[in-house]
């Protein structure tokens, strides 16, 4: 079960429902099921952090939940079965004109990514089949990461390992005339496999030479600015 201790004070939860809902709050007025509350907190964990206030309306209005008990457990159990690896969340209570409001407090984590797990039913066989998603927080929503997104994450516990061959000069050449490239265009125009092409961009970007840029369900890379 998440620990669970008394909030400091009523500015705190005042002034993140004054922020309103985005990058790192999100407002839930109740939760019942552990995978929807997995898929926010692992985006949190897999992107900058955040706070997600239940018992908080998404029109800002604090109404409070019925039961703490129930809250918990659903949150211990997204953080059980529907989370890989698993996440730490803080939870607190917080109290406002005799309502209770639950502040699970979620870390940016240093041990990305962390997968979305569900189980779910195939239309077409009927079978039982398990889902293994990483969301990240996009704005006030969570959608699912890219394939070039994951590796960045994948990537951030290595070494940065980079080299300035031929094939890299034909990249940035290609970049100054193109600004954009994916890493299925640089492995079609290199002749290479497509992971082996991510992960020379990867080294790109985390050099500060290429910045990784997602626009719905697609990346590309683009020169950095820096």
């Amino acid at each position: 079960m998440p620990y669970i201790r008394q909030g400091s004070s009523r500015a705190t939860l005042l002034d993140l429902v004054g922020q309103g809902e985005g990058l790192c709050i999100e407002f839930k007025r109740l939760i019942h099921s552990a995978p929807k509350i997995a898929r926010s907190i692992a985006a949190f964990a897999n992107t900058s952090g955040g706070v997600i206030l239940i018992g908080v309306d998404d029109d800002s209005r604090i109404v409070g939940i019925q039961s703490e008990k129930e809250t918990l457990q659903v949150i211990d159990e997204a953080l059980r079965h529907h989370i890989e690896p698993r996440p730490d969340v803080e939870v607190f209570v917080e109290e406002y004109k005799r309502r209770m409001v639950l502040l699970a407090n979620v870390p940016e984590s240093t041990v990305r990514p962390h997968y979305h797990i569900e189980q779910l039913i195939c239309r077409q066989s009927g079978r039982r089949t398990v889902e293994r998603r990483v969301f990240i927080r996009d704005g006030s929503h969570n959608k699912a990461a890219t394939e070039d997104r994951i590796e960045l994450m994948i990537s951030s516990a290595a070494p940065v390992r980079i080299s300035f061959t031929q094939r890299e000069r034909r990249l940035l050449d290609h970049l100054a005339l193109h600004e954009r490239i994916t890493a299925d265009d640089f492995a079609e125009e290199s002749g290479i496999p497509l992971q082996e092409a991510r992960r020379i961009l990867i080294s790109l970007v985390r050099s500060g030479t290429l910045r990784l840029v997602t626009e719905g369900k697609n990346s590309f890379y683009t020169i950095s600015e820096h």
